[in-house]
């Protein structure tokens, strides 16, 4: 599985829209920051995938979502294909007898599918919009990443390369 975290807030920066010739849009914006942060691990292989949603995106964090995550897949052992953040690599971190972590080289987004995943939530549910409270951006969060289907995420995230190596 491929794993990482984004940042869903109540900042937003306008996005491209339509609208009739001759008439330009009005696209809402403001910048308050506050946060919360979603944890994912994907297959893209088979489309499993796992999200939790978090205050924070620190080592604390981390272990619960590892923790939930062991729970979730109890039965199985998991790779868990990680960038290089400090979150990752803590001293602190604990992670459980079946979970395996594998770092991808530094400053190479590009190689972890699921930064795709994190670009379709924000398409899906959060393009021009501004939200009253932190507690509306977290229901948007957990409504959208409950639309992702296992076929979504194999189609977003799989890849040739990581298909024929797996």
């Amino acid at each position: 599985m491929f794993q990482d975290e984004a940042g869903f807030g109540r900042i937003n920066v306008p996005k491209n829209c339509w609208c009739k010739k001759g008439i330009r849009p009005s696209v809402p914006c403001h910048h308050i920051g506050e946060y919360r942060y979603a944890f994912g691990a994907v297959d893209p292989i088979t489309g499993d995938n796992f999200f939790a949603i978090m205050p924070y995106c620190n080592t604390e964090c981390t272990n619960i979502f590892l923790e939930k995550l062991s729970e979730e897949y109890s039965k199985d052992n998991k790779l868990l294909v990680c960038d290089c953040a400090a979150c990752h690599k803590s001293k602190n971190l604990k992670i459980p007898k079946n979970i395996k972590i594998i770092h991808i080289p530094p400053y190479t987004p590009e190689m972890n599918p699921i930064e795709q995943i994190w670009s379709t939530i924000r398409t899906m549910g959060f393009k021009n919009e501004c939200f009253k409270t932190l507690k509306d951006v977290v229901e948007r969060l957990s409504d959208t990443i409950n639309s992702l289907t296992k076929d979504m995420v194999k189609s977003i995230t799989g890849r040739k390369w990581i298909i024929d190596i797996f």
